[in-house]
């Protein structure tokens, strides 16, 4: 099977639609949470999703946007969007978001937000981080996102993640392993292309990939919606 996995595509439909131009061939998307939250466009990203055949989980904006958790643990730039979303979301995108489970199993693949440990606030940085959620799930991968950094963890190797090579499939051994993708809609490692990850379960493949969009469109978008300032502007350097 083939699978474009994506991860904190945060309300940016620029970035989701140019990574989904780019997908090709697959026969599902697995998303790892923060379908919402940041940018101008929560419905337009939901809808995009739904119409394709999908795996979902629930991230900490998703659940925000719903108010199933609180934003007092938010910086106010994000919580002024959490609470900005869920004035504009639909009745039906918000029962999809409330319905959203924690965790997935597909495979031999876990799916988590933040980490298998706790699935909603847990970041997976530092090899610490791997090394202690290797515990928490029985898959022989787990695909996480919430960092918005691409990052790969192999176990017993944990202590260092392996940066990403982009534009080559390569094989994902024999090693258990914690990867993220990387975020579509906000990336943070420097570049700010948005970034998601191909996968062939049959071959157990995966390839990074990182996709150029319209950023001047989403940030219009979030100036037209009033969004803060700091979020429009940290789009262009992928921070």
């Amino acid at each position: 099977m083939r699978v474009a996995v994506i991860g904190d595509v945060h309300s940016n439909a620029a970035a989701f639609q140019a990574v989904i131009d780019d997908f090709g061939t697959i026969d599902e998307v697995w998303c790892l949470g923060d379908l919402v939250g940041y940018g101008p466009a929560p419905n337009e990203c939901i809808d995009l999703l739904r119409q394709m055949r999908y795996l979902c989980v629930a991230g900490n904006h998703d659940w925000a946007a719903v108010e199933r958790i609180s934003t007092r643990d938010f910086n106010p730039d994000a919580a002024t969007a959490a609470q900005w979303t869920a004035t504009q979301l639909t009745q039906d995108n918000r029962r999809f978001l409330e319905g959203l489970p924690l965790t997935l199993i597909s495979g031999q693949f876990t799916l988590a937000h933040g980490s298998p440990r706790d699935p909603i606030w847990e970041y997976v940085l530092r090899g610490r981080d791997a090394a202690a959620s290797f515990r928490y799930f029985d898959t022989s991968f787990c695909f996480v996102g919430h960092t918005h950094v691409p990052a790969v963890f192999g176990e017993p190797r944990a202590p260092s993640p392996a940066p990403p090579r982009y534009g080559e499939a390569f094989p994902l051994g024999h090693l258990r392993m914690i990867i993220n993708p990387g975020s579509v809609g906000q990336p943070r490692d420097g570049f700010p292309e948005a970034r998601y990850i191909r996968l062939d379960t049959d071959k157990l493949t995966i390839e990074y990939r990182h996709v150029p969009y319209d950023i001047s469109r989403t940030q219009q978008e979030m100036e037209n919606a009033g969004l803060p300032e700091m979020l429009i502007w940290r789009l262009e350097y992928g921070q």
